[in-house]
């Protein structure tokens, strides 16, 4: 009984608007088996992975994969939506063009990996490390929560709100309190993303979309913001010190509370 109303929640978190569903994140038993086990052995998966196909990638739907160490395994165009990878190891893998939507990957370990053109809609990662992989051109409207990405890639990716398509609610990338030191940030669209309290030290962030983001006790210290527009960007309490590129920034004069900002 308790593990079917775990799962209900597990449910109605995944459908639900980033913002309710981070809310309902704290009223889920994140220690049932359905969060924190695996069904499934790495010899299992590989087997899978094995007899995929082009035509017919694995299919990992919703499988409980929770613990397991999936290092450096080809996972190319897998699908994983809504599987369970909490505290997995990836480490290295090959992701490039999976889909991750809806999938749990709190405190995972995705060091190096590469997510090149990977789907990870209302993604739950919170706290996971991706420090050095590789998200260049992925579709990004996860909440990665004091995760860290220090040397990663969000090149040309789409972290951003498509205010097209917005029936769940505001559907974005949540990088609060994040480590975001020495992102490749270019060309990324990260508008309306809520960096809150992230650590943007020495980011490149050429040619970034950052309008209307919230970016409110952001540390942007040394980072690169040559061509970023910042057209409504909220900056209220962010360190803006030795920027690089600041006169070439777009509406940096258009940004909210300019005069809150920490300059040096």
């Amino acid at each position: 009984m308790k593990r079917t109303i775990a799962l209900m929640g597990l449910g109605l978190a995944l459908l639900a608007p980033t913002a309710r569903a981070q809310d309902m994140v704290r009223d889920l038993d994140l220690t049932s088996p359905a969060m924190v086990s695996a069904e499934m052995t790495r010899q299992e998966v590989e087997a899978i992975l094995t007899n995929a196909s082009a035509g017919a990638p694995a299919d990992l739907t919703g499988k409980r994969l929770s613990g397991l160490d999936l290092s450096g395994l080809d996972l190319t165009k897998a699908i994983l939506r809504t599987a369970r990878l909490n505290k997995t190891k990836l480490a290295g893998a090959r992701l490039d063009g999976a889909i991750l939507d809806q999938a749990w990957l709190l405190d995972a370990d995705l060091t190096r990996a590469s997510l090149k053109g990977a789907n990870l809609f209302a993604s739950q990662m919170a706290r996971a490390r991706l420090d050095g992989a590789d998200l260049t051109g992925a579709r990004i409207a996860a909440d990665l929560s004091g995760a860290s990405l220090v040397g990663a890639s969000i090149a040309d990716a789409h972290l951003g709100a498509d205010m097209r398509n917005q029936s769940m609610g505001l559907m974005r990338a949540v990088l609060r309190s994040a480590n975001l030191a020495q992102l490749n940030a270019r060309n990324a669209d990260l508008s309306r993303v809520d960096l809150e309290f992230a650590s943007l030290k020495g980011a490149d962030l050429t040619g970034a979309s950052l309008k209307n983001a919230q970016l409110g006790g952001a540390d942007l210290t040394g980072t690169t913001i040559i061509d970023a527009d910042f057209d409504g960007a909220d900056l209220t309490s962010a360190k803006l010190i030795a920027p690089i590129g600041l006169d070439r920034a777009k509406n940096f004069d258009k940004a909210k509370n300019l005069e809150r900002l920490i300059r040096r």
